[in-house]
Parts: C-alpha cells; structure tokens; sequence
C-alpha cells in the first residue's frame, strides 16, 4: 500500500476545517468593498491584543516590515548598535543594516537556540570599545519558545537598552505567565503563510503597552502620515495589512489556541519516540512553546545522509539554518561578539526539522519517528 505523502506543514487540512468560514469571511470584504484598512483590520487587531494582553496591537504588511517599523519608531540609525542572535533568519538583522545602524551579533544557548545573556553582555562592552553606541536589543523567539526573559531584562535594563521581541515564530507562546506580545518594549510577529498563525499571504503585526509608541507605528505605516494621508509629519512607509488577510486571520485565531494545544501534544510524542536517540528540544521550565518548527540535533552524525534517507522514505525535512548570519557574504562585515560565536557555528552544523504542524495524524507521526530512528542508526 501507497503511503499518502506526509505534509511539513499542512495548511491543506486547516483549510478544511474553517473553509466555509474562510470563503465568508473573503465574501464579506469582497462584499463591502474596503480592500484596504477595512473593518476587519481593526477587529483582528483587537482580537490579537486581547489574545495575549498587550494594550495595542497593530497589524502590518509583513514580519519584516513590522521589525523595521519597531526600529524605526525608536529612531535608530548610524553610529547605534543593536544586538541579535545570528542563528535566526535574515529579516532580524536585515532591518538593521537597511536603516544604517549596526547588527551585532550575539551567541545563543545550546539547548533553546535563543540568545544568551551573557554573550549579549559581552558584546555590550564591546560595541562600547568600538565606539558604537548601544541602543537596543532584538531578541528571537525562535522555533516558537520564548527566550529567558527572567535572564536577559536585567542585562537589558542595567545598560540602559529597549528590547524589542522578534517572536515571528512564537505569536501564541508564553513565558511563565506572561503573554508574547506583552514583554519588551515592542514585539513583532509574522503572518507568513508557515507561521504558527499564518495568513494566506503576507501580513504581520507590532504589540506595545504604550499608547505614544502606538501613535507612531500607526503614522510609520501609512507614510508618516499626521491628521491624514497628505499631511505627512515623520518619513514612513506603506506598511499596511490588507483587508482580506485580516478576515482570514480572523477566523484562523478563533481556533488558535487548539491548534496550540495540538502542536504541544505532537512534540511531546516526538520527544518521547526520539530523545534516546537524538537532542530534542528543550522547553523553559513553566514556558509554553506554540512549536513553528520541532528541530533536533545529531552531532556527530552526516546529517547530509540522514536527510537523504529520510526523503527516500517520504519524510520531509528542512534545516533552519544551516549557515548563521555572522557566516553569510551579506553580514560578515559586521561585528560578532568575541570575533565568533561557537554555539551558533556548532548546532548550524547539525540541527534538522521534521514535519510539525496540529494536523500531523498518529500514524503518521509514527511513522515519522520510526524512520527517523532507523536514519540515524544507519
């Protein structure tokens, strides 16, 4: 018998379970015509802010540009450093040198994948030394696990920095009772289609407690604007979430939380099938992760070739990321704490991701484990 082929991440089989209230919610906006900051961009964003308990939540054009509009609403540009993890995608660091400041990049923990605080002092001191001026910190919440928080504040606060949580990959996690999209000075997050909670196409949102930062986010998006549109009052950018993407969000949060509940039941059952066999993730004591990939490490292993096998079997896989920033042509000109950062070169060397999303079937994810066992044991 024909195995039907195992989905990374099925957005086929979500569909199908809202797909009458996704074509509503498309006819409805089709119906009233408001293509562009129509009424649904205002309730999903009071249904994002109420979601995780932020004060403001402002939907955008995409990730990517939500990182851009946070730093640009704390003015940063030449001469500022801003630190980052380089074991991320581009978009963290990219935002960062387009507005002409300087990405620092910063190690990260072995076990979570996120930034480690001590590195982040480090490097503190360091952009001192340089001459650059410390201004901020974009942490990563990354795969879907908050960063340790209960960490990385205090070396934050004493130095006089903002932070700003790039949780495009953990919208919906929580850090020990509190929220993404409560902590930090700002967070923003990603609607990409893959994401956790992810559009169907691009879209992205900013949260903040502060009712001044909001004021300006929400003129940064529509070009600066002031009282209107011709009335521009700071240099901006066309940063808005359209119509349609907030009414297929909108349906898509109403079972959010099930989903998460879902992801969280799949990667137990990994961890339980595969941890005598490979590193598997590491989630904080008292933190919930919403698991946007569920990545394990086999060191010393040719994870070329356990890849391989796993495609002969029809398992899909994916590596992220396989070579960090601070190694990449486009970010090697700029500075990396301690002139390298070990733990990032090391689990680049040997992390993979197997297929994760609330759908993955028992038997399936069975299967998955069993072949996964036999690809590293071969």
């Amino acid at each position: 018998m024909t195995r039907k082929p195992i989905r990374f991440i099925d957005l086929v089989a979500q569909q199908e379970r809202i797909k009458d209230r996704i074509d509503a919610a498309i006819q409805r906006t089709l119906a009233h015509g408001a293509y562009i900051l129509g009424p649904e961009v205002g309730e999903f964003e009071s249904a994002l802010a109420k979601f995780c308990g932020a004060k403001h939540a402002i939907g955008c054009s995409n990730g990517t540009d939500a990182l851009s509009l946070a730093l640009m609403a704390r003015e940063v540009g030449p001469g500022h450093a801003v630190f980052c993890p380089s074991f991320t995608f581009a978009a963290t660091a990219e935002v960062v040198a387009l507005i002409g400041a300087t990405p620092y990049f910063v190690d990260i923990h072995e076990d979570t994948f996120n930034l480690d605080p001590k590195s982040l002092e480090r490097a503190i001191a360091e952009a001192k030394r340089a001459g650059l001026t410390p201004a901020g910190v974009i942490s990563v919440d990354l795969f879907g696990q908050p960063a340790d928080y209960t960490e990385i504040e205090p070396v934050v606060s004493e130095a006089g920095l903002w932070m700003i949580c790039d949780a495009a990959q953990a919208f919906g996690a929580d850090y020990r009772g509190r929220r993404v999209g409560t902590i930090g000075a700002m967070t923003t997050t990603s609607f990409f289609p893959a994401k956790p909670l992810g559009a169907y196409g691009d879209g992205g949102a900013i949260f903040t407690d502060d009712d001044e930062t909001a004021a300006v986010l929400r003129s940064l998006l529509v070009h600066g604007q002031g009282a209107d549109k011709y009335d521009n009052v700071r240099i901006g950018m066309n940063g808005r979430l359209d119509t349609l993407q907030a009414g297929i969000l909108i349906e898509k949060l109403a079972i959010f939380a099930d989903e998460i509940e879902a992801r969280n039941r799949i990667a137990a059952n990994y961890n339980d099938g595969l941890r005598d066999v490979a590193i598997v993730p590491t989630v904080l004591e008292g933190c919930v992760s919403t698991w946007a990939q569920y990545t394990i490490r086999t060191p010393g292993k040719d994870r070329g070739a356990i890849l391989a096998r796993l495609k002969d079997k029809g398992v899909p896989t994916a590596v992220y990321y396989p070579t960090p920033l601070h190694r990449q042509t486009a970010y090697r000109q700029f500075p990396a704490v301690g002139n390298g950062l070990p733990v990032s070169d090391r689990v680049a060397q040997d992390v993979f991701s197997l297929p994760m999303h609330p759908y993955l079937a028992a038997d399936d994810q069975a299967y998955i484990i069993e072949s996964v066992r036999e690809a590293i044991a071969a």
